[in-house]
């Protein structure tokens, strides 16, 4: 396979070789090798000015991020290249953990940019991100098989990046048979996630060890999670000993699964749901006069672009100030963010202010971020983008 060359503008090459995987169309040299010669997903070798070979990459003229690097040399990316990669990221979680239950492959921070794949046991749930890596979707499966020899692959494509890529949003079958559950294990405790109809991959691992908190804080406590989805926090918090706890979320099938879980793991005595929306739940549980020791608030992103950041963070305010006011004196709150534009000390600064407003003071206990199946490039920020801040709050 004979690779056009994709060249850089003058010193456009800095970013790249500290590390970097990520090519801006604004960083490529538009004269010599103008973007619109190249076809979405194509592989690419990327020269700098001098026509010196930085590697191999895949390009997407129709993205504002327009390649991303795969190799330090000059051979075309293959099955081989692929289980080498694959290998290496299972070493990795292998090694991390003693259960078959992670995210296997973190796209860029496991050098394959644009592919996520979450392990259930023998089911592996894929995200296929960027053209380049859809465009390799079957030596993708392939590699995946004959690595894990897996019961079952699922295509969860309809991430609204894909949008961005100019790919469709679909969510189809690669291999085997896939269940409407899977069973997974976190923290010594069962879950039952759903996949094709599920959130994301169906399950959100990134928060295991912000999870684990709980086992020192939620015995004996009444217990609220908000934005529970199906039950991630609440149903670990009874297993560690709450006395009561509440999961609250606006999905009615994820509240049935919350349930499901609960009782997988014999604690459906201890847990209630509430359906509705997030801030129309807590204003009614303050209007009710209840009250909890510990309350978690881990909420969809708020801020998905940098535009809505001042928006965003106002959502997060809000939304910690109201739990806050249903703490009782001295409860814990569990503060997540998965906005990568919202800064630690963005977060770290609005639980103050928050706890301020309502004449509280917050204690930080514990800042958290993504688990271990998440690495972080060391050379892109971007990569880490998990915040959750453990605090407690007293009247002053």
């Amino acid at each position: 396979m004979t690779l056009q060359r994709l060249r850089l503008a003058k010193n456009e090459d800095k970013r790249l070789r500290s590390g970097h995987l990520w090519i801006y169309s604004n960083e490529v040299d538009t004269q010599a090798t103008p973007l619109r010669n190249f076809s979405a997903g194509e592989q690419v070798i990327v020269e700098n000015q001098q026509g010196k070979s930085l590697g191999v990459a895949y390009v997407n003229p129709q993205s504002l991020i327009c390649a991303r690097m795969m190799t330090n040399d000059e051979r075309p990316v293959d099955l081989n290249t692929l289980k080498k990669r694959i290998k290496s990221a299972l070493a990795l979680r292998e090694q991390l953990f003693d259960q078959p239950c992670y995210r296997l492959i973190y796209g860029e921070s496991d050098l394959l940019p644009g592919l996520v794949v979450d392990r259930f046991g023998d089911h592996l749930c894929v995200q296929l991100n960027t053209a380049g890596m859809d465009a390799m979707r079957d030596i993708v499966i392939e590699a995946l098989v004959r690595m894990l020899q897996p019961t079952s692959i699922l295509l969860r494509n309809d991430a609204g990046v894909r949008k961005l890529e100019g790919l469709p949003l679909e969510v189809v079958t690669a291999y085997g048979e896939v269940p409407d559950e899977v069973e997974l294990i976190e923290n010594g405790v069962r879950f039952l996630a759903p996949l094709a109809g599920g959130q994301k991959t169906g399950w959100f691992y990134d928060q295991r060890p912000n999870r684990e908190w709980l086992r020192n804080i939620a015995p004996g406590k009444r217990v609220l999670d908000v934005f529970s989805y199906v039950g991630s926090f609440g149903v670990q918090a009874a297993v560690f000993g709450a006395d009561d706890v509440w999961c609250a979320d606006i999905s009615e099938s994820a509240l049935d699964m919350v349930h499901k879980n609960a009782e997988l793991n014999g604690v459906a005595d201890k847990l209630s749901t509430v359906q509705g929306d997030a801030f129309t739940t807590l204003k009614s549980l303050k209007e009710a006069d209840e009250r909890f020791d510990v309350i978690i608030v881990d909420p969809p992103a708020f801020i998905k672009r940098k535009k809505d950041q001042k928006e965003g963070i106002l959502a997060y305010r809000r939304i910690n100030e109201m739990a806050m006011r249903l703490l009782n004196d001295g409860g814990f709150l569990i503060s997540g963010s998965c906005s990568m534009h919202m800064p630690r000390e963005e977060l770290l600064d609005l639980v103050r202010a928050s706890a301020r407003h309502i004449d509280r003071h917050a204690q930080i206990l514990a800042e958290g971020m993504q688990g271990m199946d998440h690495p972080v490039h060391s050379a892109i920020p971007e990569t880490r983008y998990l915040k959750a801040v453990l605090s407690r709050i007293s009247r002053v």
